[in-house]
């Protein structure tokens, strides 16, 4: 009895207990009364500090601007919520002023949420990212205004908005300043006076003469070449890497020719957008050098602090959201890296999400994929039939024997199937960068030796590598982070590693480089020759007995070749074979590397020390982006998705950006004057009905013969409306109802860019090289690693083509150009910044280059004018400015002539603002 009567309220209490320990939380009674007391005044219905509300649950969901959701039900754990009211992260604790949470009030929010966060009349609420931002919304063509008289689309929207001011459009230009004006905008060179002539004659007898010559501008080699100019400024396209050490990078003017040639043959831009984004798919492999025209620190200056090499990936990230962003999407995304976007409806999800369609895009040079009719493609063709036909005389009896392919060698041996091989370093020391395992060239390109697949690497105890580990020798990484090797003195054996495999391979070579990234990104460096820093080697197997068995290397190699002359010769036309493929066939280029993609993550604060959910790889989740991907997905299925998403003719503003883009090359100013940025930051259009009409009709044409997506026939529209042929003189009322001609009462003037100066002088001077295309020429120096480019010619006979193929340097200045606004290319440069400054007058009137080009301008005019002195100056005015001189200008530069020399009177003209001005 007695021992009942002790069980009994023993078992009373336990019941109690585990039925208080199970007792679910009561919202309204437990947790409504901590957010009420302590949360709502900052993050409430007046008011939401950081973009967070605690007065219901769908936005608790979503979460603030760090982009976290609040709560995640089921998981206090991944709450962010729970990490600030505990103050994991100082900076983040909340409250932020007063008591904290006591210790029981965040148990009962931890053990709501892993209830699943119970809210009474909210469970099935759900958070709808809406906004009403005018890019956003789908592109509507709306219906013409009325206007009296037969007008283009585009002037009828143009007089609406004047008519509202009561202005009206100008007379029409005069000839001469209109073929200047076309020139100049189609081609970024000036007429030479001898089509100046022709047009004015034909200009005075035939309505058509503009319209034709319009055409002969789309269709010149030149067109595409001055809008090739405009697509690399905003993408800050450059040959340059633009860090510390300023790298250059090796090819990469081919991307530079792509744009140029695209634009010449008027690729749709549609087709455009999608080779830039994923061209290793459709035999455009140099047009992915977009993805990786930002700037970017090397692996050399970053160093090998494992912290230091993620954030400089993630930056490496970030300058492809950049270009992604403001050249096809008009968005910031970048404003979204650390938080959610503080003006536009992106999500720290959103960026993040993007970020891991190019996760297999890694700074770097590669082969570019050319289609089959590719010259470079056929040529390569051609040279590797010859090469064939001399390894088989090589691979005879058993033979081995190396190639040198400049950025690496290439061991052939008898393809052998293993899972076990070893590498002897017989000559005892050696730096490998990476060393690759391929089977036979006819049976694949696959490195078998890559760490990421699961391949084991181990080396022998008789050597030391300091701070250049193992790990390096096989981690799909090309340069300074690299395998040494060193025999420890007076050791008994060889140094060697081992690879052993998961499963058992055919293996038939060995690729190994010491640099392979500064012979294939780089040029220009004093040293830098290739060099590929090993020694002599042995391939080993392991026979039965466990011992290593020698089955082919360099001594062997050397040995087949010394005992036949038909092998060397063989050998001989091999090296010379390759060095024909490096010059005529595909040429690794700055283009992009590609790697394999990882498992994206959000990065909190954007710290890739703080890696958070995993997110797939999509588009804006606003604007519909999921693409069906996962972290499985290759990374050429992301871009190619992600770009057919982007070239959706629904997508509200690939289409938009461009057109406007366009508009404000052509006239000035967008109708969106802030080009790179059409978010709620952004201005707004001044013109919605004209740029939503036009997009409309670029995308889905409803004109006969029109083709969608055409850059050249937008661009021909523009041109040949009244709002462009008409003069850009002010008058008052315009002035003073539309100061800034926004509204296109007149056109309106502008200076013209630093290539169209430096170009038109060269025209006039009768010395521009009008050669399409190739190599850049250079102006600087060949530098130390760390040193800085030094300009050394700026003005020699080889300089002498158009200004876009002089190499394009980060934080150089050409001393001369440079000071009328040209781009460093660091920052992105959708409009391009228009500055007076006494240096830009220096620089016309004292460089040995405008000396130069004044004087040879002066030749060419006294050249051409069999008349004395007062020809040749009439001939310098048509050379320089297209026009006669009027009677004052030649009396007084006839008199600076007769006195000075011609070439000073060349000099003021190229100094005047009529050369400088687009009229």
């Amino acid at each position: 009895m007695m021992r009942n009567q002790f069980i009994l309220p023993l078992f009373i209490c336990f019941t109690q207990a585990i039925t208080t320990a199970v007792a679910k939380v009561d919202y309204q009674t437990e947790i409504a009364p901590i957010f009420s007391d302590r949360c709502i005044d900052c993050h409430g219905p007046e008011k939401q500090k950081s973009a967070l509300r605690l007065d219901q649950r769908a936005l608790l969901l979503r979460g603030g601007d760090s982009g976290l959701p609040s709560i995640v039900p089921g998981n206090a754990d991944k709450s962010f919520l729970i990490e600030v009211v505990k103050g994991i992260d100082p900076d983040m604790a909340m409250p932020p002023k007063g008591a904290k949470l006591t210790t029981d009030q965040i148990n009962k929010l931890e053990q709501w949420i892993n209830e699943g966060a119970n809210w009474p009349g909210q469970m099935n609420s759900r958070f709808e990212q809406t906004s009403d931002l005018w890019s956003l919304q789908p592109v509507r063509r709306p219906a013409l205004p009325p206007v009296p008289g037969k007008m283009d689309p585009v002037d009828i929207f143009l007089h609406e908005k004047l008519a509202e001011k009561k202005l009206s459009f100008n007379p029409p230009a005069d000839p001469v300043s209109l073929i200047r004006r076309a020139s100049i905008v189609l081609t970024g060179l000036p007429p030479t006076p001898e089509r100046v002539t022709q047009f004015l004659a034909d200009y005075a007898n035939d309505v058509f003469a503009y319209e034709r010559l319009v055409d002969e501008l789309l269709d010149s080699p030149h067109f595409g070449e001055r809008w090739a100019q405009h697509w690399l400024d905003v993408i800050r396209w450059a040959e340059t890497n633009g860090s510390e050490a300023n790298l250059y990078r090796k090819n990469a003017w081919i991307y530079r020719d792509y744009v140029v040639r695209s634009f010449n043959e008027d690729t749709p831009y549609d087709q455009f957008v999608r080779e830039q984004l994923a061209g290793d798919q459709l035999g455009m492999g140099e047009a992915t050098g977009f993805l990786v025209a930002g700037p970017h620190v090397p692996a050399a200056t970053v160093g090998q602090e494992p912290s230091a090499i993620r954030q400089a990936r993630a930056d490496r990230m970030d300058e492809i959201m950049q270009t992604v962003g403001a050249s096809m999407m008009g968005i910031t995304i970048s404003c979204a890296r650390c938080h959610n976007h503080k003006f536009d409806p992106i999500s720290i999800q959103d960026y993040y999400a993007m970020t891991a369609v190019f996760q297999d895009i890694e700074f770097g040079g590669r082969y570019p994929e050319y289609s089959a009719d590719h010259p470079r493609k056929k040529r390569s063709g051609e040279l590797y039939k010859q090469l064939w036909k001399h390894r088989h005389t090589l691979r005879e009896d058993n033979g081995n024997w190396e190639e040198h392919w400049g950025a690496y060698k290439e061991f052939h041996f008898e393809p052998i199937k293993t899972k076990e091989l070893r590498i002897q370093f017989v000559g005892g020391w050696g730096r490998i960068d990476e060393l690759e395992i391929l089977p036979h060239p006819k049976k694949g390109q696959e490195n078998l030796a890559l760490a990421q697949d699961g391949v084991k690497v181990t080396e022998g105890n008789n050597q030391h590598n300091g701070r250049a580990p193992l790990e390096h020798i096989n981690d799909g990484n090309y340069g300074t982070m690299a395998y040494a090797i060193k025999q420890i003195k007076g050791a008994p054996t060889k140094p060697w590693v081992r690879f052993e495999f998961p499963k058992q391979v055919e293996v038939g070579r060995l690729r190994l480089s010491s640099n392979r990234e500064y012979y294939h990104d780089t040029d220009y460096i004093e040293g830098n020759k290739g060099k590929i820093n090993l020694g002599d080697y042995r391939i080993e197997l392991r026979d039965q007995s466990g011992s290593w068995v020698p089955v082919a290397g360099t001594h062997s190699a050397k040995r087949f070749q010394d005992n036949s002359t038909t092998k060397k010769e063989a050998l001989a036309a091999v090296q010379n074979i390759i060095s024909q493929l490096h010059e005529q066939g595909p040429r690794t280029s700055f283009i992009g590397r590609f790697i394999k993609p990882s498992k994206t993550y959000v990065l909190h604060r954007g710290s890739p020390e703080n890696p958070r959910d995993e997110v797939k790889p999509a588009g804006f989740d606003i604007l519909a982006g999921n693409l069906g991907l996962d972290h499985e997905s290759r990374g050429p299925e992301r871009r190619t998705r992600f770009a057919e998403w982007l070239t959706d003719p629904n997508h509200p503003l690939t289409a938009r950006v461009m057109v406007n883009r366009v508009w404000h090359h052509v006239f000035g100013v967008g109708i969106v004057p802030t080009t790179a940025d059409f978010g709620t930051a952004g201005a707004p259009p001044t013109h919605p009905d004209l740029l939503n009409w036009l997009t409309a009709e670029w995308v889905n044409p409803q004109e006969n013969n029109a083709t969608p997506w055409s850059v050249k026939q937008l661009v021909r529209r523009l041109v040949l409306t009244e709002a462009f042929q008409q003069s850009s003189k002010p008058h008052p009322a315009g002035i003073a109802a539309n100061a800034s001609a926004t509204l296109l009462w007149r056109f309106p003037p502008r200076r013209v860019e630093a290539e169209v100066l430096r170009d038109g002088i060269l025209q006039a001077s009768g010395k521009l090289d009008p050669t399409i295309g190739g190599k850049s020429y250079r102006i600087h120096n060949v530098k130390k690693t760390y040193a800085q480019w030094q300009v050394v010619n700026n003005h020699g006979e080889q300089t002498w083509r158009r200004m876009l193929y002089q190499e394009r340097m980060r934080r150089v200045d050409d001393q001369i150009f440079t000071a009328f606004d040209f781009p460093d290319c660091g920052q992105v440069r959708a409009k391009r910044p228009i500055s007076t400054t006494p240096l830009q007058a220096l620089n016309l009137m004292n460089s040995p280059f405008a000396i130069a080009q004044a004087q040879f301008i002066a030749e060419r005019a006294n050249q051409d004018s069999a008349g004395g002195l007062d020809d040749a100056v009439h001939r310098a005015f048509l050379l320089l400015l297209n026009r006669a001189p009027t009677p004052d200008e030649k009396q007084a530069s006839v008199a600076v002539a007769r006195e000075n020399g011609l070439h000073i009177v060349c000099r003021s003209i190229i100094n005047s603002n009529e050369f400088a001005f687009l009229p």
